[in-house]
């Protein structure tokens, strides 16, 4: 189960799979996933080192439409 802080980019991208992203793929400064129920496109930040902090990690969130206690219960 996620905590909601500060997550490692792989991480991220594995729990947006289980969310129904798929992706991720190449295009303009940031690769992107898709979710197909919605046609939803998601900025992925670019790998960088160190891990992809909690006020980022809220912004995806909010973009995504996936409240706190939905990512907290992921498996």
């Amino acid at each position: 189960m996620p905590h909601f802080g500060p997550i490692r980019r792989k991480d991220l991208l594995v729990f947006l799979k289980k969310l129904g992203f798929t992706g991720p793929y190449s295009g303009g400064k940031h690769e992107f996933m898709v979710r197909a129920s919605d046609s939803l496109r998601l900025a992925i930040p670019n790998p960088h080192k160190g891990e992809i902090g909690k006020d980022l990690l809220a912004e995806i969130l909010r973009e995504a439409g996936i409240s706190h206690q939905d990512w907290e219960k992921l498996h």
